[in-house]
């Protein structure tokens, strides 16, 4: 997993315009598969990793490489925000199956007669 550093510059985030200006100068981008997510009291926490197992084993770890550490209110609007852009998402190009047996046996099922044919 290879950090990514992006070029120094002021921005917003998405489509959403932001009413707080960005320094984006130390920013680094990462690509995670895997989270892990405990808490305490007044913080919530948030490893990240990537997880090249096909078939997670115990004997191979998963290597965290990434946490964030927030407290509830800053979770509360990441929630929202990440909702609102997976409800968008779906809206776009349909729902996200997270069961990976179901998303297996879609893509196995043959498609119906008359269907992409000449």
């Amino acid at each position: 997993m290879a950090d990514e550093t992006k070029p120094a510059a002021t921005s917003q985030t998405g489509s959403q315009s932001s009413p707080f200006s960005m320094d984006t100068s130390s920013l680094s981008t990462v690509y995670t598969n895997f989270c892990h997510v405990t808490s305490l009291p007044e913080e919530l926490i948030l490893d990240f990793g990537l997880n090249t197992q096909v078939t997670p084993t115990q004997q191979i770890p998963v290597k965290l490489t990434h946490r964030v550490v927030m407290n509830f209110y800053t979770a509360k609007r990441l929630l929202n925000a990440l909702h609102f852009f997976v409800r968008r998402y779906e809206e776009a190009f349909g729902p996200l199956e997270l069961d990976v047996q179901k998303r297996a046996r879609a893509h196995a099922q043959p498609k119906p007669p008359g269907d992409g044919g000449l």
